[in-house]
């Protein structure tokens, strides 16, 4: 099997193949049931990181993957699986593991990664939120266990994968792109309000979220949904991807919807302000119809009724329409 994954691959390319595997055989063999591999040929694992091996507080899910010029050249391509870490957590979990990576560029990082994630949860554990925390479910599906079953779909991964190498290639000094902020929706108590910037890259896709997560009342929303589509002209393709952020399934909604009207160049985001009664599918709609009126007052598609009429098939992508 190895000979095979090894067959026709460059000398160089051998010694980072030779590299992955022994990590990856190192990692299975100290997290035991706590390591999962998902799809071996592509190289996409998870791994379960909780602050405390015996009696868990808080757990996250780490799913990777390893691109063919990692460790050498390339950091891992990574998401982080749990629904209670947002807004400023999640930021300052990313940041510290891209800081791992930086300052040990070109070795192997993922225990160093998955001790960080631990170091983490254990200080969030032992911390004024951390009982709190302990207790948190997403909102509208309570207190689903962690299991193989239960993990999401690495095919946005590999949409990250894209994402990740042209954020590498992305300038430090991009402007700020301008964000727009819809009105809200309300139903039985939970709130629901958009915002959208027109992006080209995926650095200012993570320039605007990092604005919007400096805003109090967005980052203490229960959820932050959003999806992007990107076009590539060079390569006729978009690049995509969205995230859910604790509310399942609600990412991959929104990023439909943008495929459905066909719009490009724009990222959207859905904040919600859980008010404590369960909505059930109704939540998808709110969703949904937010993202849909913001891009309508933004000129990115006409009315309600092109959402019906687009379809999505072989149509020209439409960016901001001129005003």
């Amino acid at each position: 099997m190895q000979t095979g994954f090894l067959s026709g691959v460059h000398s160089s390319q051998k010694r980072v193949c030779v590299l992955q595997m022994e990590e990856v055989e190192a990692l299975s063999s100290i997290y035991a049931e706590e390591w999962c591999v998902i799809d071996e040929a592509a190289r996409v694992f998870c791994i379960r990181v909780s602050d405390d091996s015996q009696r868990p507080r808080l757990t996250l899910c780490l799913q990777i993957i390893l691109p063919p010029d990692y460790p050498s050249s390339a950091p891992p391509v990574y998401q982080i699986n749990a629904g209670w870490l947002r807004g400023a957590d999640r930021i300052t979990l990313s940041n510290s593991l891209e800081e791992l990576y930086v300052e040990n560029a070109g070795e192997s990082i993922l225990y160093l990664w998955v001790e960080k994630i631990r170091e983490f949860l254990a200080e969030k554990s032992q911390s004024a939120d951390g009982p709190e925390m302990s207790k948190t479910v997403t909102t509208e599906e309570e207190g689903h266990d962690y299991d193989e079953d239960n993990l999401p779909d690495y095919s946005m991964l590999k949409l990250a994968n894209q994402s990740a190498q042209l954020l590498s290639s992305a300038s430090d000094d991009e402007e700020l792109p301008l964000i727009k902020h819809g009105e809200t929706i309300t139903d039985r108590r939970s709130t629901f309000q958009p915002h959208l910037a027109a992006v080209v890259t995926p650095k200012q896709v993570q320039r605007v979220l990092n604005h919007l997560y400096e805003n109090k009342k967005i980052a203490s929303a229960t959820h932050n949904i959003y999806a992007y589509r990107i076009y590539c002209e060079d390569k006729n393709s978009f690049l995509q991807d969205c995230e859910d952020d604790g509310e399942t399934a609600a990412g991959g909604r929104l990023l439909h919807l943008l495929q459905i009207l066909d719009v490009r160049n724009v990222l959207v985001v859905v904040s919600r302000w859980y008010g404590g009664i369960l909505l059930g599918p109704d939540r998808f709609k709110h969703i949904n119809n937010c993202a849909r009126n913001i891009l309508i007052q933004e000129g990115y598609t006409d009315t309600s009724e092109e959402a019906s009429k687009a379809g999505g098939k072989n149509k020209r992508p439409k960016g901001k329409k001129a005003k």
